[in-house]
């Protein structure tokens, strides 16, 4: 389906063809139709699969054809890069339109937070805020949200998963109660749903499968005891100058300096992002690695999912992720825009049990690559085994493979240059 069969106004169309946005996704189809008959939906669609479009064209469009005073629309998400990135897709969507938009999140200056605070006083199209940020302004009394039309929740799962249910609710209890509510999950537990029974009025139900990661994503894992991995990741990145823009993930904060300052040492230019810089400096270092200043980029799960950047070449998880969904954002953030990418897991002899999780749900064995002969003896994969005893059988590097697993006899994998249905940015 087309955008042009909508009947949306000159202006949002203007924007559409300016940006190239001609094919709607599937979450796109199903979704703005409901939106569009002002109905309340609970849509369960994971990153990358255009779930921002599909909430922000319908608002966009209304607040075109009718501005009001005051708020028209909150949009509460669980990290300020989210909340950053929604705000960006707006200035892209609304630039012919008019509409304004405020990005209300923790760990700006004074002048970020005062302006935040006209916002809520004075009114602006759209609001974009993660949750904690939004309720301190709350509890100062000055937040005017009587002409909210729309309520949307991006990433409702990730919200409760980091303990945001209360301050949800809290929230919309300052709400109009006739409002438009939307709910996005790239999951659908039942704490879920018990959220949208909250908050939700008769909501439709629109459901796009987990997908599974991009054909043109050459996907291998490493056995590796813990104390080899840093060796490894020196190896694996040594001398290769093809890979001009790499993510590494970590699931430990405390990895994170430690493999700065070794890469550095090596001669890369690399920079960390973890929860504990301050905004400013998030923010410096995802410019810096956008604009590819910064070759190598080692980060905690914080940037998995709000991030929207094109032309990375290479994704390694250095630690399993425990939610198997995890490892399809993380190597998601490859093979975009129609590229292709690598994406290379470490797999520690006491994490086999979670990565075979990850090839149940993408329903593909992993091709194992054994570990440089120099490096010794590494953990043979068999997680039957691990689940039931904790601690792998040690073998020989050439016994690494699982049966039927090819073998490489090179160290490294190059990346497939095949290409795939284009990514359409959230």
């Amino acid at each position: 389906m087309k955008f042009k069969e909508f009947d949306f106004s000159p202006s949002i169309m203007e924007g559409l063809d300016s940006m190239g946005f001609e094919e709607c996704t599937p979450v796109q189809e199903l979704a703005m139709p409901v939106i569009w008959e002002g109905k309340d939906l609970i849509a369960c669609a994971q990153t990358g699969t255009g779930k921002t479009a599909a909430y922000l064209l319908p608002v966009l469009n209304r607040i075109s054809l009718k501005k009001n005073a005051g708020i028209n629309t909150l949009i509460i998400a669980p990290t300020r890069e989210l909340v950053l990135q929604i705000d960006q897709q707006i200035e892209g969507f609304s630039y012919f339109c008019g509409a304004t938009s405020v990005a209300v999140y923790g760990g700006g200056e004074g002048a970020a937070f005062d302006q935040q605070k006209a916002a809520l006083i004075q009114g602006a199209d759209i609001i974009v805020a993660t949750p904690g940020r939004l309720l301190s302004h709350i509890n100062l009394k000055y937040s005017d949200f009587s002409t909210i039309k729309h309520l949307i929740l991006d990433e409702a799962d990730r919200m409760l998963d980091m303990g945001f249910y209360d301050d949800i609710m809290r929230i919309v209890r300052e709400l109009p109660v006739d409002r438009q509510t939307l709910m996005f999950s790239a999951t659908m537990p039942s704490k879920i749903r018990k959220l949208a029974e909250g908050i939700l009025r008769n909501p439709e139900s629109v459901n796009i499968a987990i997908s599974k990661p991009a054909e043109n994503i050459v996907q291998a894992a490493y056995m590796v005891y813990e104390n080899q991995k840093v060796a490894l990741v020196k190896s694996l990145l040594k001398g290769k100058t093809d890979y001009k823009s790499v993510l590494i993930f970590t699931s430990r904060k405390i990895n994170v300096n430690g493999l700065v300052r070794d890469l550095r040492r090596m001669g890369f230019k690399a920079d960390g992002m973890l929860s504990d810089l301050e905004q400013k400096e998030r923010e410096e270092v995802m410019l810096r690695f956008k604009n590819r200043e910064t070759q190598i980029l080692v980060a905690t799960d914080i940037v998995s999912r709000g991030i929207d950047i094109d032309n990375i070449d290479l994704v390694m998880n250095y630690d399993v992720p425990r939610d198997p969904e995890d490892y399809v954002h993380r190597i998601g953030r490859t093979a975009r825009a129609q590229n292709s990418g690598v994406a290379i897991t470490l797999i520690s002899d006491l994490d086999q049990h979670n990565f075979k999780k990850i090839e149940d749900l993408i329903e593909r064995d992993i091709m194992k690559i054994p570990l440089p002969a120099d490096f010794g003896e590494a953990p043979i994969y068999n997680p039957s085994s691990a689940q039931r005893f904790g601690r792998r059988p040690v073998g020989k590097p050439n016994n690494t493979q699982r049966s039927g697993t090819p073998t490489k006899k090179k160290l490294f994998i190059h990346r497939d240059r095949g290409t795939h249905q284009g990514h359409q940015p959230e």
